[in-house]
């Protein structure tokens, strides 16, 4: 969620052109109108100021499913009504949840007996995924400190400096040390040689990533593994792993499923996964599958009976929709294996597709890596004229949604564009991405640096946006002119 602030003072009123053919009057922006309006004028209203958002399609920085078919659309807004939650009312909508969790937990090689049952729950989203193994990890090294008479008041948690932005909210708020492994230029992962490194007696996991956000790299879990396995061997700890692979855990199997990461390596304990990244389901859909029972400590399940029946629950919320586990047991029945790999296969061809056309203008360097998450993430090999962050802008115009980005510490100074590849991302809008950004690019080549590197010293800034602006104003002049005289 985004915290509320208002706009201005001055722009109190909402209006609406067609809505006046149902009111006339405007409304206020932030505060609740006293009277009713038609449900045609609140429906137009919306829909006019809703119309200024970008096209989900076009919008590359996420890594969100924007698009799913229109059966599975039918069944989720017959769902809308369902609180999740109430178990007791909705039993088949529990056992649909709990069949996803044994095929993503058998997907992730968890040790299940042919009828045993995987140990997991959905959430929303992985964030909260992260959360409740982060939890689960804190408190089995808390009851395991009490229990050797040691103190359990400074846990920490070892990851990359390139770990997305809610392993930094959980150590904040269930108030775990967070111990970064710094990034460098050209290895923009974690290196499991330094986190191992950073290990000690009070370390609840290391987490590793499956599909960075920022180049979309796996890290190497075996090596981890195998490293933190010796580790633990010499010091007599036993500090396990976490695979965040929020981006990668829908992917991996079906692309490289000889890579091991999974619960095949014996310190992986616990793996959280995006439903609504490669999952294919819109957003807001997690899933966080343990190794055994073992590791999921039994205080932390709560057990009600004021919905009708006694109820095990073990998340961070308790009211939320039913609609997204729905869509997620209709993709896996759906697609099955072969449909999944189908889909996977067609992003990584059509990122191949976007990498090469990049490649050829031989403008960029490509940051990415070819086994990953299926993105391309790239930089300008010369940026001291024009850097990433106009290129981003400029392709706005075009209506493309491309990020840029600076990496973390220590590789701030490194500035990279990045691109999704989703299921809806077809090879005809990666060709066209690549002639738009030719464009971008040569309409910046005619441009004057944003700040002059060859302006004296005395030359203020203000001086140097004026020229800037009146040569902006030149060339978009001659531009209209010249469109003039073609007309």
């Amino acid at each position: 969620m985004v915290l509320s602030k208002t706009a201005s003072q001055s722009d109190v009123s909402v209006h609406s052109t067609f809505a006046s053919r149902y009111v006339r009057s405007s409304l206020p922006r932030f505060t609740m109108p006293e009277n009713s309006i038609p449900k045609e004028a609140a429906y137009q209203i919306i829909n006019d100021e809703l119309m200024l958002d970008g096209n989900p399609r076009l919008n590359l920085a996420s890594f969100v499913t924007t698009w799913m078919e229109a059966e599975c659309d039918k069944l989720m807004m017959e769902a809308i009504n369902k609180n999740y939650v109430d178990m007791d009312e909705y039993p088949v909508t529990t056992e649909l949840q709990n069949r996803c969790v044994n095929m993503i937990a058998r997907l992730f090689n968890a040790p299940l007996g042919e009828s045993e049952t995987a140990v997991g729950v959905g959430t929303v989203g992985s964030s909260e995924a992260i959360m409740l193994a982060g939890l689960a990890f804190k408190r089995q090294w808390q009851n395991k400190r009490r229990a050797q008479g040691k103190p359990c008041d400074k846990p920490n948690i070892v990851t990359g400096a390139n770990v997305q932005v809610c392993w930094e909210k959980f150590a904040n708020y269930f108030e775990v040390e967070l111990k970064e492994v710094k990034l460098r230029e050209g290895y923009y992962v974690m290196d499991p040689v330094k986190a191992v490194e950073m290990v000690d007696e009070n370390t609840i996991c290391v987490a590793a990533i499956l599909g960075s956000t920022l180049n979309g790299e796996f890290e190497d879990v075996k090596l981890l593994n195998d490293l933190l396995v010796k580790k633990n061997n010499e010091t007599g700890w036993d500090t396990p792993i976490h695979v965040d692979a929020a981006s990668g855990g829908f992917i991996a199997p079906f692309l490289y499923p000889e890579l091991e990461w999974d619960f095949r390596l014996p310190l992986v304990k616990s793996i959280n996964v995006s439903g609504h990244k490669y999952g294919l389901v819109y957003a807001g859909i997690g899933w966080v599958i343990w190794r055994s029972k073992q590791d999921l400590p039994e205080e932390l399940i709560f057990h009600i009976n004021y919905l009708g029946a006694d109820q095990p629950t073990f998340t961070l919320n308790f009211s939320k929709g039913s609609s997204q586990v729905i869509a997620q047991y209709y993709q896996l029945i759906r697609l099955g294996f072969e449909g999944y790999r189908n889909v996977m296969e067609n992003c990584r061809e059509n990122a191949i597709v976007l990498r090469e056309g990049l490649e050829k203008t031989g403008r960029f360097n490509i940051v990415s890596k070819d086994e990953g998450v299926p993105l391309v993430a790239f930089s300008l090999k010369e940026n001291k004229r024009h850097n990433e962050f106009e290129v981003s802008e400029m392709l706005r115009r075009f209506g493309w949604i491309v990020p840029a980005y600076t990496m973390p510490a220590d590789a701030q100074h490194v500035t990279v564009l990045r691109v999704v590849i989703r299921e809806d991302f077809s090879r005809t809008l990666a060709e066209r991405l690549v002639l738009d950004i030719v464009k971008v690019l040569h309409e910046l080549d005619t441009l004057p640096p944003r700040v002059n590197p060859n302006a004296p010293a005395k030359t203020s800034s203000l001086e140097v946006q004026r020229k800037t602006t009146e040569v902006w104003k030149k060339f978009v002049m001659e531009r209209k002119a010249a469109a003039a005289a073609i007309c």
